[in-house]
């Protein structure tokens, strides 16, 4: 690695450690010429399909675009930070696992909606009612009585109910 304080060719490792969950590595260097120490970090580029948009553009996929919408979805929600870390590097995982270099916007959405699915449904049906565009009140039930029908037993007993003390009254 060149040197950043005389352009030197040539350094050396002093110390390496592993930082945090071990996804990067920590460098202590010393240049062989002028002697300077510095810290470098190192970290594995796993690089991403690039995005088709529905007008056709092409755009590179951005964490900051994902991480929004999400937290955005998630907003005033009774939900860790550490499960929306884990979720949207499952949303990144299921997406590099397409083998692609181009995936369309639609499927991109697709995998956030099933994720959300499982991870909280109110912010599931929010994302939805953006991403598919709900016209009125009655998107927005079809969307929430498919979801309540959709569930397995064990998940609902994790959501908070979407319905509940409306759907008891009528009970």
């Amino acid at each position: 690695m060149r040197c950043p304080f005389c352009g030197h060719p040539d350094t050396k490792v002093i110390d390496s450690r592993l930082l945090g969950e071990g996804d990067q590595v920590r460098r202590r260097r010393e240049c062989l010429s002028c002697k300077a120490r510095y810290t470098t970090y190192e970290t594995a580029e796993l690089s991403l399909p690039r995005i088709i948009k529905s007008d056709g553009r092409r755009e590179t996929f951005s964490d900051e675009k994902l991480r929004n919408g999400i937290v955005k979805a998630l907003e005033k929600r009774p939900v860790p930070m550490a499960r929306v870390e884990s979720t949207i590097n499952l949303i990144k995982r299921r997406i590099r696992e397409t083998g692609e270099r181009e995936i369309d916007a639609r499927q991109i959405g697709e995998i956030v909606m099933d994720a959300l699915r499982s991870l909280d449904q109110v912010a599931y049906v929010r994302f939805a009612s953006v991403y598919r565009s709900f016209e009125d009140v009655k998107a927005f039930l079809e969307e929430i009585e498919r979801l309540e029908n959709d569930l397995p037993p064990e998940m609902r007993e994790q959501q908070l109910d979407l319905l509940g003390a409306e759907r008891k009254k009528d009970d």
